[in-house]
């Protein structure tokens, strides 16, 4: 249900027709399909299936239907069987490649991965999703140490239960599709064949919708999602996220291609407001910023001040995808215009679900930082539009599933929502607990001065590594220098490092700034292995600046020459 509202902020569903349909149920079960109601579209599809040689058209729509749903044990079945079609489209090897990597099957997803990209060229997104696979496989088999992770059953069910947020000191309150017991509510969302997103309120162990009962009870009782909610330090506060069904004739024209004739409507996310005075709630108001007729906006995210709004949104001058937006409140209580949280955050791919943790640092989840597949949760420190690099929190927090809206209640606890397998069947809640793992010492120090050991910090650090030609993986003659920083890093625990990450002048700047990234990363991750936490860690890719020689593009250097340009520079961060 999660990647449903996701699916809402990125794009608007297109609606077919196929003038030689056979008539009966197969075009019966197309109407379905382009009205979004995918549950029953399914039934019938996987019906038509049972006869010999069934239509490839059958077989591609339930497997969408599957995929649409959420559901990738289903959906890798049935794009195991569109694949073998001699007309089977690309794009369903790609998506048979999503749902075995979110099964863990690894090695047959990098097989898929590799068949279609053969057919698309994209090498720099096949190296992504290749590297997605085998972080999966590594960081599944050396899990973080300290996390201790706990499926809620008393608040996941079979349905999508998701989005736990603080309501006050001691409640929380989260999103759910199921059964619902609100007057009025009829209607179900035939997209899932569940109930719609509403919000349920736990207090002193017990669960039940959320008692908002503002002057603006629709909000509630309509027949759209509602989640999830933040609410601020006092609880006298909501933002909420709806959603809203604009029809074809009512959506603004942009410069996206698109076949306007087959858009019936789309589905697009708002934010509304309520304040409590005197203990009553009053009416929802929208966010000045809402325009559903071009874009979504939602998902809030609340600064502990409650100064700065964060929020998901796909308007226009982001990075690609869904990004990470903010707003600045302004001394009149308005909110001012929305501003981007950077190229730091925000990649072409998808980035949503931000949470505040403490003054400085954000948790979001992202489909373009470098993870285990799907939804990987990060954080990174900062504030508005500048950020430290996002550090991924890797296993078990993530995993090849959907992992997202991480909240934390004193760093060391909280709650998380994904989708993986060992669930309750669709999105759950999780609950942690981070310890962080002792160190183990000698009962009695041998004292500095006998180990030839300073006593004192360094006052600089200059640590510089080399690369492989187009690699980032850490050679024998980095880890052994690794190695001894990682020494000192221990023995004076308040130092801070900052990892500067470049490349020679070959290939385009936009690899090139990939390859960087890779290369701070993993210099990073190996630091982070031996003990180091990552947050004494900054890290910054700058891909082909700052060439320490005179081998731009376009002049022939020798190889030694460019070596010189493949490395990571590691100093103490002052920052």
């Amino acid at each position: 249900m999660k990647s449903i509202l996701v699916t809402i902020l990125l794009l608007s569903v297109c609606c077919f027709s196929y003038a030689q349909e056979q008539p009966g149920k197969k075009q019966i079960a197309d109407k379905f399909f382009e009205r979004e109601e995918y549950a029953k579209a399914a039934e019938m599809y996987l019906d038509l299936t049972n006869k010999a040689n069934p239509d490839y058209r059958v077989i591609e729509r339930l497997a969408d239907c599957y995929r649409l749903m959420n559901d990738s044990r289903s959906a890798e079945q049935w794009y195991a069987s569109a694949i073998a079609y001699d007309k089977a489209a690309a794009i369903n090897i790609y998506y048979y490649a999503e749902a075995l990597l979110q099964n863990k099957k690894l090695k047959e997803a990098k097989v898929q991965y590799q068949a279609y990209f053969a057919q698309v060229n994209d090498p720099e997104r096949l190296k992504f999703k290749l590297a997605t696979c085998d972080s999966a496989e590594k960081w599944m088999t050396v899990p973080v140490k300290g996390f201790a992770l706990k499926l809620e059953k008393g608040l996941s069910t079979v349905y999508s239960d998701w989005g736990a947020t603080t309501y006050g000191k001691n409640d929380i309150v989260f999103t759910s599709d199921r059964v619902s017991g609100y007057e009025g509510l009829k209607e179900i969302d035939k997209r899932t064949g569940n109930s719609y997103l509403k919000l349920y309120l736990v207090k002193n162990d017990s669960i039940a919708l959320l008692p908002l009962r503002t002057k603006d009870s629709r909000v509630f009782n309509g027949d759209y999602h509602v989640g999830p909610a933040v609410f601020n330090n006092n609880a006298d506060t909501s933002w909420i996220t709806i959603t809203t069904t604009v029809a074809a004739g009512k959506l603004a024209v942009d410069k996206r291609p698109r076949k306007s004739s087959q858009r019936l409507y789309t589905r697009r996310l708002q934010l509304i407001m309520a304040t409590k005075s005197n203990g009553v709630w009053g009416r929802f108001k929208a966010f000045a910023y809402n325009n559903v007729s071009s874009y979504s906006v939602g998902h809030a995210a609340l600064s502990p001040n409650g100064n700065l709004l964060y929020f998901t949104s796909d308007m226009p001058g982001g990075e690609g995808g869904t990004d990470i937006w903010f707003c600045e409140k302004q001394a009149d209580g308005s909110w001012g215009k929305p501003i981007n949280c950077g190229k730091a955050i925000n990649t072409r791919y998808d980035e949503a679900f931000p949470v505040v943790k403490g003054s400085d640092t954000l948790t979001f989840a992202s489909k373009g930082l470098p993870g285990m597949g799907g939804f990987d949760i990060f954080f990174s420190k900062g504030e508005m539009a500048d950020w430290d690099t996002p550090h991924n929190y890797r296993y078990p927090v993530n995993s090849t599933s959907d992992d997202f809206y991480l909240l934390t209640h004193n760093g060391s606890e909280g709650y998380l929502s994904s989708n993986r397998k060992g669930g309750m069947g669709s999105d759950d809640i999780y609950s942690f607990n981070y310890n962080v793992p002792s160190l183990v010492t000698a009962a009695k120090p041998i004292p500095d001065e006998a180990r030839g050991i300073d006593s004192k910090p360094p006052q600089a650090i200059n640590v510089v590594i080399y690369y492989d030609l187009d690699k980032a993986n850490i050679r024998a003659d980095a880890a052994a220098q690794l190695d001894k920083l990682a020494e000192v890093l221990k023995r004076f625990a308040t130092l801070k490092i900052k990892l500067a990450a470049y490349t020679d002048a070959r290939a385009s700047a936009g690899y090139n700034i990939n390859l960087s990234r890779s290369r701070a990363l993993a210099a990073l991750e190996y630091l982070a292995s031996k003990g180091i936490d990552r947050e004494r860690m900054r890290a910054s890719w700058n891909g082909e600046e700052n060439l320490v020689n005179n081998c731009p593009d376009g002049v022939v250097c020798p190889e030694t020459a460019q070596q010189l340009n493949r490395r990571t520079e590691i100093s103490i961060d002052n920052k």
